[in-house]
């Protein structure tokens, strides 16, 4: 469990603040719009209204306890800026703010934040590489360079085991599931026989998986 405080309670701070409460944690929730947080009370340990912009408030907030303090002030960058450095500059020990736009990332990372939530761009390239591709049903970036891919078999794997495709070696990815259906069957055992009505959890390189399937 952690305890938690967050910021903006629009409908991304709603859906965080929700699924935090999934979680077990313990939440703070703070807006300065009192609708935005009654509307929020059902999930939450504890809610106050007041402006994040002001150091005073702020300060009466003990922002240096909580284990993670998140900003998802989504309709005034100045706001959501100003926050993010004076979290840290009131002890926050990790700050997580929203960002919409490339500059706002760059700016949010240079004023204190930790790590940086880019949801317009991560959505809409996780809907590009799922819906571009006929081979692709579902996809999970780590990072810039390694994904997680769920993938259709391909064609010339049918038929044989995941040993005899060598499929690490030659292929640079690792299998890290088989599905068929809603059903998941973890960690596949070397002597697998790959079948059509099955798709596979694929790790790797993003460039690697991209030659798998074509």
């Amino acid at each position: 469990m952690k305890s938690i405080l967050i910021i903006g309670l629009g409908r991304f701070g709603r859906h965080m603040a929700k699924k935090f409460e999934e979680q077990g944690n313990e939440i703070m929730a703070v807006d300065i719009v009192e609708e935005r947080v009654d509307a929020v009370l059902p999930y939450v340990t504890n809610a106050q209204i007041g402006d994040a912009t002001n150091p005073v408030f702020m300060e009466s907030l003990g922002v240096a306890n909580y284990d993670l303090c998140v900003v998802t002030i989504g309709d005034n960058f100045q706001s959501s800026l100003e926050t993010t450095a004076l979290l840290k500059d009131l002890g926050a020990s990790f700050v997580l703010s929203r960002a919409s736009r490339d500059v706002h990332a760059k700016f949010l990372l240079r004023n204190g934040a930790d790590e940086v939530v880019y949801t317009e761009k991560e959505t809409a390239e996780r809907l590009a590489v799922q819906f571009g591709s006929d081979s692709i049903f579902n996809y999970i970036a780590l990072n810039s360079e390694y994904s997680i891919y769920e993938i259709s078999t391909p064609s010339a794997w049918i038929g044989k085991s995941i040993l005899q495709k060598n499929v690490r070696s030659k292929y640079n990815v690792s299998i890290l599931a088989t599905k068929c259906g809603d059903e998941i069957f973890p960690l596949p055992h070397p002597d697998h026989i790959f079948s059509a009505n099955e798709s596979l959890m694929v790790l790797g390189k993003n460039k690697d998986v991209e030659r798998l399937i074509k």
